[in-house]
C-alpha cells in the first residue's frame, strides 16, 4: 500500500458548466451594453455642446434691466442669426460679457427720446407694450441720434435700470458683436415659452 495520499479531483457536472457559461456571457453582455451606452452619451453630449455653441447659445439672466420680459435667473436660448427687426431681443458681447437688450432702431434710423421717455424712430412714436415704466434713464446722447450704418440702437425694457445705447459708453451695437436673437425661455418651467 502506498503512503501517498491521493487527491480527489472533482469534475463539475454538465449543468454547472452550463450555468457558468451563462454567467460569463451575461457579464460580457452587460459590459458591452455599458460601453455602448457610455459611448452614445458622450456623442450626444458632444453634439449638444456643439449645437449650443454654434447655433443655440444658452444664457442665464443676471439682473433686472429686461424686467418684466426677462427676470433674474431665468434661462433662455438664443438663435444665432444676423437678421434683426425692431422689437427683437438680442444678445451681444460688451466688455467680455453678454448683454440682452431690445432692438429699438435699425442701421441708419434716427432716434429721439423725449423727457418723459417716449421713443421716436424716424419721426414716429414707438409703441412699446413691453415697457412698464418709461423714462429717459442713463442718457448722455444728443438727439436726434443717427444710428450708424452697421449698428443697432438697443434698450432694456426696464428703462430706469438699464445701461444701453442711450449711453455713449455702449452706444449703437455693431452687428459683429451680436450673438443672436432670444428665442425661448426654458427656465423656470412655469414661464416656459417663446420670448417676445
Amino acid at each position: 500500500m502506498s503512503n501517498k495520499s491521493e487527491k480527489k479531483v472533482s469534475v463539475p457536472s454538465l449543468p454547472e458548466i452550463q450555468r457558468e457559461r451563462k454567467r460569463i456571457r451575461r457579464e460580457d453582455y452587460y459590459r458591452q451594453s455599458l460601453r455602448s451606452t457610455i459611448s452614445v452619451l458622450v456623442v450626444v453630449a458632444a453634439i449638444a455642446v456643439l449645437v449650443a455653441t454654434l447655433f443655440l447659445p444658452i444664457l442665464q439672466i443676471s439682473g433686472d434691466s429686461m424686467s418684466p420680459t426677462l427676470e433674474h435667473d431665468e434661462i433662455v436660448i438664443l438663435v444665432k442669426t444676423k437678421a434683426f427687426d425692431r422689437g427683437d431681443l438680442i444678445g451681444f458681447y460688451y466688455q467680455g460679457k453678454i448683454l440682452l437688450k431690445r432692438v429699438i432702431a435699425l442701421p441708419d434710423d434716427e432716434v429721439v427720446i423725449d423727457a418723459e421717455g417716449n421713443v421716436y424712430v424716424n419721426g414716429e412714436v414707438l409703441e412699446e407694450p413691453y415697457v412698464t415704466e418709461k423714462g429717459l434713464g442713463d442718457c448722455d446722447l444728443a438727439f436726434p441720434y443717427k444710428v450708424p450704418g452697421t449698428g443697432y440702437f438697443v434698450m432694456g425694457d426696464r428703462r430706469s435700470n438699464s445701461v444701453d445705447s442711450r449711453n455713449s459708453v455702449i452706444g449703437a451695437i455693431s452687428q459683429d458683436d451680436i450673438i443672436g436673437k432670444v428665442f425661448i425661455r426654458v427656465w423656470p418651467f412655469a414661464r416656459f415659452g417663446f420670448v417676445f
